[in-house]
């Protein structure tokens, strides 16, 4: 099956029906299919052809859904890129992954402004709405003229590339994670099943579309047949807007949005009891917040884990598996992250024998299915290592109990999320480097209680220099993106601590911010 197929399904079965919900603009899935196709002749007619690699700077719309779409009809892989990510690093991204058109949303066109020029492979920029300026074109305006295909223009294989989504990397440049056709149509079969999806179910596009917590609802929810309601991004308000008036029914947010929910002061003012699923991912969250949120939108709260690599789902605690009635074994197991989806195996190992850990000892989580990534854009020693032994090695730790509940406890990988966005310390580090004052820097999260962890950077300046707070954290914004700049500095006179071979102990400098916390992660 090819992501055409599914398209083809809804078409077939619900094509008078109501697909998609955006501001003023709706349109049924015979609609949605046709701009689709017209944009895919369209994309053909620029002179870009079948193999090439397209990109979507966007927020949330049903352009966004359009372009995942369209990928598979003009036959052109597609990177979703992140929208919060600096200049230098989109400008490497469109660079490394050979793209020759960039689709625009208009508030991003100051950015391409700043690495236009850098790019030289984009051939053709094409404004999602608005006038566009001078060297763009309108994506309405190329919709609107062309002609619909009849037909994909590439005879794709199901381990063809269908996508190419980058993630932050260790060594401080993103990698990019090819995903094939198989890939992304496993995954959101396997979802399809797991969340109980059908033709009534209303999604609510909140989290970005670009990350792959959301990404997998454009197909899943077109399989069904359910219908798409996009808000250009999360705001409390706005979230609760669109749930009231258009009776959503499921939709994913990152802990950090469920807690700007639940301290919204007119919280109380919006209908919300339409919501049977609210999933939450990218990090983990308390059990009393998911109880207090519970108090609030009813039992509907429920963990997915997952990885941009794995397409993404994983594991999910689904309805039935907890009670929510308080009790110690339930509130044990809402701490978990649920088990694996069928179609998915998952286990959790002991890195050094291979062999599945026993319940309360720590592993890693390792994965293999349908969902597992063709490996790594132009990375072949990564992919080696990360797919080694036949399973995706996730780099998370995790304990499981006796009914294989997966209790995720820490990361291997030296990387913080924060308000589900990850963060990768060498990357961080590496910009905080190229301070003039800086001697020694280690980063490592801190529990927070608004973004789950804080990044905090630890710096030993040079001797007769004094960096301030301000200076280190304005120096990182011209470097990386934003969420990725230290919330807090503290600064050291004596030398960090190492370890025989001289590698900074990260252990220790974070033992005093976690020593009263459960868990490594927050």
């Amino acid at each position: 099956m090819l992501l055409r197929d599914v398209l083809e399904h809804a078409v077939k079965l619900y094509g008078k029906k109501k697909a998609i919900f955006d501001g003023d603009v709706s349109y049924t899935y015979a609609e949605t299919s046709e701009r689709i196709h017209r944009l895919a002749s369209a994309l053909l007619g620029l002179g870009l052809e079948p193999g090439d690699h397209i990109a979507i700077l966007a927020n949330n719309s049903h352009r966004y859904l359009e372009t995942y779409f369209v990928s598979d009809i003009a036959g052109m892989p597609l990177a979703p890129l992140n929208t919060r990510l600096a200049a230098h690093e989109l400008e490497f991204i469109l660079n490394d992954g050979e793209i020759k058109a960039l689709i625009l949303g208009p508030e991003f066109v100051p950015a391409y402004g700043e690495f236009k020029d850098k790019t030289p492979g984009i051939k053709h920029v094409i404004l999602t709405e608005g006038d566009p300026g001078p060297g763009m074109l309108s994506y309405e305006n190329l919709v609107a003229a062309a002609s619909p295909l009849d037909h994909s223009v590439r005879e794709w294989n199901e381990d063809d590339m269908l996508d190419l989504c980058y993630t932050g990397g260790t060594t401080g440049l993103p990698k990019g994670v090819m995903l094939s056709q198989r890939n992304v149509v496993s995954n959101a079969q396997h979802a399809y099943q797991a969340l109980s999806v059908n033709d009534s179910d209303v999604w609510l596009h909140v989290a970005p579309m670009f990350h792959l917590a959301d990404a997998w609802a454009c197909y899943t929810f077109t399989m069904a047949g359910g219908s798409h309601v996009f808000i250009p991004g999360f705001t409390p308000q706005g979230t609760l807007e669109a749930i009231q008036k258009y009776r959503v029914t499921k939709t994913i947010l990152v802990p950090t949005m469920i807690n700007f929910l639940l301290a919204f002061p007119d919280l109380g003012k919006y209908e919300t009891g339409s919501i049977n699923r609210m999933l939450f991912g990218a990090s983990p969250m308390s059990v009393d917040r998911i109880m207090a949120a519970t108090k609030v939108f009813g039992p509907v709260l429920f963990q997915a884990y997952g990885m941009t690599e794995t397409a993404p789902l994983l594991t999910a605690m689904l309805p039935g598996w907890t009670a929510f009635d308080g009790s110690e074994a339930d509130l044990r197991k809402l701490a978990s992250c649920g088990r694996e989806v069928a179609g998915v195996t998952v286990r959790v190992v002991n890195p050094e024998t291979h062999e599945e850990v026993q319940p309360g000892e720590v592993g890693e989580i390792v994965a293999r299915g349908p969902n597992i990534m063709l490996g790594y854009w132009r990375r072949g020693p990564e992919t080696e290592e990360a797919l080694r032994g036949g399973w995706m090695h996730t780099g998370d730790l995790a304990t499981v109990d006796e009914e294989n509940y997966v209790y995720i406890v820490d990361r291997s990988k030296d990387m913080i999320i924060s308000g589900g966005e990850n963060v990768y310390t060498t990357e961080v580090e590496n910009a905080i480097y190229e301070h003039p004052d800086v001697l020694e820097v280690a980063v490592i999260g801190i529990p927070d209680d608004r973004w789950g962890e804080a990044v905090l950077a630890v710096v030993v300046p040079r001797p007769e220099t004094s960096p301030t707070e301000e200076a280190i954290v304005e120096h990182c914004r011209k470097l990386i993106a934003g969420y990725k700049c230290p919330k807090q500095v503290v600064f050291r006179s004596e030398a960090l601590p190492k370890s025989g071979p001289g590698k900074i102990l990260k252990a220790e400098l974070r033992k005093p911010y976690w020593e009263k916390e459960a868990k490594g992660v927050n």
